[in-house]
């Protein structure tokens, strides 16, 4: 049987080399293994995470490895610096071992000395002046950020865009607040500590063998969305439609803020997705969500009307690159199309509002020409609506993700 670092090996390589998708190809190789999956998904997300961290420390002592070389010189290097648990011996001993088990014994001895040296010659990592080796985010985000929020701003959340992310279980209010789920968790041998009127999650945890998630006492959703959702001041007896619903968070925060009093309609254009809002809308027995195939990019007369709209679209992602550490990575062109998609969505959307009612327009992403520039556009193309609120959150240690979020009225 494969060890650990043996499949994050292999999995990190098909990442790299073969485009393969970090969370399909993670899940495939866990898939035929029973230990150490909490071990190889540390190894995989953690160097896709610190790739340039990484690199720039192995290129003061090795120019240009080979493809498989330089994975397991990255792995190595991870384990070194970011894996306190692992002792030196033990990462550099292990890293050797799988160049000989890959085909990789001619650069053995290679590997060792590398290793040895990054150990013994230890860099000093939050000295580095060049944030984008410090914190392994690639220049052009950097650059974008720091024109579009200022120099100051970026530096202080930078430091969050990297380790370990915050989980915020939501109360499902029609069973529980926020204290009477705190102890439920902790029944289950889960700690967490109170933040708002939430519960974030301090220690590991394993949803399918809790009684409170299966009994419907919460969902897990960002808290950053929570808020955004909250800033809709959805009331009982709404008709409220989410119309990129999946995974579903939003409505079921909404269904739980109107006290599962109304009627909300989320949307999705795949199946599969409205079988998981399905699957959890019974688990968390809320009464009020219907769940449908819908495309958000077409309007649908028959569609009922409604008071409050949720208009969370797909995005690039920047301000969620913690929990999708690939994310940071993409060519800032190829996500230059989304803007469109953006503006069509929220222009179909506000077709279904009634007078008086209110859109959320939300991304997960830290792009202007995503948030602020979608919003301005439709602004000036409908001048029946005003612009009510408009928020950004930045990634905090002990907050949500990065977060956009407006709140949109129709006279």
């Amino acid at each position: 049987m494969k060890n650990s670092r043996q499949i994050a090996f292999e999995t990190l390589y098909k990442i790299f080399y073969d485009d393969a998708y970090s969370n399909i190809a993670l899940d495939k190789a866990l898939s035929f293994t029973d230990s150490g999956k909490a071990f190889i998904t540390r190894l995989v997300y953690g160097v896709i995470e610190r790739k340039l961290t990484i690199d720039y420390i192995i290129e003061k002592f090795c120019k240009k490895p080979k493809p498989k070389v330089l994975v397991i010189l990255r792995l190595g290097v991870y384990q070194l610096y970011f894996m306190d648990k692992v002792p030196s011996n033990a990462a550099i001993n292990e890293s050797v071992l799988l160049a000989k088990n890959n085909g990789l014994s001619y650069y053995s001895k290679l590997i060792n000395a590398v290793l040895h040296k990054i150990d013994d010659n230890r860099i000093e990592i939050d000295n580095i002046d060049d944030l984008s080796i410090r914190y392994s985010v690639p220049k052009n985000l950097i650059g974008m950020w720091n024109k579009a929020y200022g120099v100051e701003t970026v530096k202080s959340f930078l430091p969050y865009v990297n380790g370990n992310t915050p989980v915020f279980a939501i109360p499902n209010t029609k069973y529980v607040d926020k204290d009477e789920l705190l102890y439920e968790l902790n029944c289950d041998g889960v700690d967490g500590e109170i933040v708002d009127d939430v519960v974030m999650i301090t220690s590991s945890f394993n949803l399918s063998e809790m009684k409170s998630f299966s009994n419907g006492l919460f969902h897990i959703e960002d808290l950053s969305c929570y808020e955004a959702v909250k800033a809709l001041n959805i009331s009982e007896n709404d008709v409220v439609i989410d119309v990129c619903s999946a995974p579903g968070g939003k409505s079921f925060t909404a269904a739980e803020i109107m006290n599962d009093k109304g009627k909300i309609y989320s949307f999705d254009i795949h199946n599969h997705k409205i079988e998981l809002i399905n699957e959890s809308v019974k688990r968390l027995g809320l009464n009020s969500i219907v769940a449908k195939i819908n495309d958000a990019l077409e309007f649908n007369n028959e569609i009922e009307r409604a008071d409050k709209i949720i208009c969370d679209v797909p995005c690039s992602g920047f301000g969620i690159i913690r929990r999708k550490p690939e994310i940071r990575y993409k060519e800032l062109d190829s996500v230059k199309e989304l803007p469109d998609l953006q503006y069509k969505i929220l222009e179909t959307s506000s077709k279904y509002l009634k007078n008086g009612g209110k859109i959320l327009y939300s991304t997960c992403t830290l792009n202007k020409r995503e948030n602020e520039k979608v919003v301005e556009k439709f602004l000036n193309s409908n001048q029946e609506f005003k612009l009510i609120e408009s928020k950004t959150m930045f990634p905090t240690e002990c907050g949500g993700d990065g977060f956009y979020y407006s709140i949109i009225e129709r006279d």
